[in-house]
């Protein structure tokens, strides 16, 4: 293996923690518009996505969390392969991908709990009155 293997991964590191700030960012915007228009009293099903947003923004944290452990990981492991310890370079650069497979995954099921927010929203929507 070489010290261009796990740089290839850096691009894809990097957007990918771009893509979950994004996320983050996005219901941090969202629940600061809930708290504004919202006052002192809530409605059920605003009551039914504080539980969502609350998993979803802990999910992000792990996401990011997994994600930056694999940028230094794959890191660590074009150093190693720098200074020419092979093996040890070849062991982060394995230990890089499972973590970022791991921050793929929680990716995918808070993707999943997202989808769980727009069912709520939608199931409101039926609830009202047609015209």
């Amino acid at each position: 293996m070489t010290l261009t293997t796990p740089g290839l991964l850096f691009p894809a590191i990097s957007l990918l923690l771009l893509a979950y700030t994004n996320r983050f960012l996005v219901l941090a915007q969202l629940i600061r518009e809930l708290n504004a228009r919202e006052g002192n009293t809530l409605r059920p099903l605003v009551r039914a996505q504080i539980a969502n947003l609350r998993k979803r923004i802990k999910l992000i944290r792990f996401m990011q969390v997994w994600g930056v452990i694999s940028f230094l990981l794959c890191t660590l492991s074009m150093f190693a392969l720098f200074i020419d310890v092979a093996l040890t370079g070849i062991v982060l650069f394995g230990a890089s991908l499972c973590c970022l497979a791991l921050s793929l995954i929680i990716s995918l099921y808070e993707i999943h709990i997202s989808c769980d927010a727009i069912e709520i929203e939608l199931q409101n929507i039926e609830k009202k009155p047609s015209s």
